[in-house]
């Protein structure tokens, strides 16, 4: 145990050098990832400011809606990146070299790179977002409020994380699968920032059910703002974010372990 963490730090120090050796360039462009992805929330600004509310939400319970999208993204991205880019470490080869090392496969992949640019631009905006919300949208803040947000941003990072770890496993079987990521992951992302509820029934079964986003930050918004489209949904759903993080982990590492055995070489 001692010599895996230190394998640990080894590898995450080795990272964060490579990805920070030009100070400024690394300062730049997580700025720039930072500024990317606020855009977005000021056009949402600027047209609550006209519009006052968007079906009952106001503009700081909305900040605090998109502040969980993007703080969990910006966690989960330290630990996953590798899974996230696990294709073209594929179809490059480089997955036979992790094969050939003493230790375990998944255990490289996640250590062996992150992706610091996303996780301070997106974790640095979530942040910011809470700041600026959190105080402001009605939440009263308490122990037990504290604690359910510890573990719903937990729970957040491995509903993520275990989409990513699935789509890593059918790359062994299909190399390509760049496409059904946009499809799944990052076109439903897109919805994840706004209240399920104004979107069509169609939406709202993907997004509990297939793409579980409205466990990310939805339901868990609802715990702590209580809004009353809140009573369309079965009220267990705003406690289930971590019991199903969880399970979509245990689930998508079974299939990891499943599919590693039928891993051929793409031959690069």
């Amino acid at each position: 145990m001692k010599d895996t963490l230190h394998l640990m730090g080894v590898y995450t120090k080795t990272t964060a050098r490579a990805w920070f050796q030009y100070r400024l360039d690394a300062f730049l462009r997580s700025l720039a990832v930072y500024m990317r992805e606020a855009t977005g929330i000021i056009v949402i600004w600027f047209t609550l400011m006209r519009f006052d509310k968007l079906s009952g939400w106001d503009i700081y319970e909305m900040l605090f809606l998109f502040s969980l999208l993007f703080l969990t993204y910006g966690i989960m991205i330290i630990f996953f990146t590798g899974l996230r880019d696990f294709g073209q470490t594929v179809r490059n080869g480089g997955f036979d070299r992790y094969i050939l090392r003493p230790r375990g496969l998944l255990f490289q992949i996640i250590f062996a790179n992150s992706d610091w640019f996303a996780a301070i631009g997106h974790g640095g905006l979530g942040l910011t977002l809470f700041l600026v919300s959190a105080g402001k949208a009605g939440i009263k803040w308490n122990v037990h409020s504290v604690l359910y947000y510890i573990f719903t941003v937990a729970g957040g990072v491995l509903i993520q994380g275990a989409v990513f770890l699935f789509m890593a496993a059918l790359n062994i079987y299909l190399l390509q699968t760049d496409s059904l990521k946009e499809m799944l992951y990052w076109n439903m992302r897109k919805f994840a920032g706004y209240p399920i509820s104004i979107f069509s029934k169609a939406i709202q079964v993907i997004m509990i059910y297939i793409m579980p986003f409205a466990f990310v930050n939805y339901f868990p918004a609802q715990y702590l703002l209580r809004k009353d489209d809140m009573a369309e949904y079965p009220e267990v759903f705003m406690y289930l974010t971590p019991v199903i993080g969880a399970a979509m982990y245990l689930a998508a590492y079974g299939f990891w372990r499943y599919s590693i055995r039928f891993y051929k070489s793409s031959g690069n």
